[in-house]
């Protein structure tokens, strides 16, 4: 699905999309739009992931996974 929209530009701004964006300029934001989206989505994560690192009590139950997933269920496999 497609949306119109209308957008007012300065002059820079305009010059800059008519040199950049050629002849489908709506192709060109549309992908400047999605590359930007990516990359915020990118911040959240490693800010989210910074967050986790520091939060000790966090670190302490993921801690105590790592040890459940390691207390040797998978030691002895079954016989095939």
């Amino acid at each position: 699905m497609t949306y119109r929209t209308t957008i007012t530009l300065d002059d820079e701004a305009a010059t800059f999309l008519q040199e950049k964006g050629g002849g489908n300029k709506s192709a060109f934001i549309s992908q400047l739009l999605r590359d930007e989206r990516q990359r915020a989505l990118r911040a959240a994560v490693i800010s989210a992931n910074l967050e986790e690192a520091q939060d000790a009590d966090y670190q302490d139950k993921l801690s105590e996974w790592d040890i459940t997933l390691d207390d040797g269920l998978f030691d002895e496999l079954p016989p095939a």
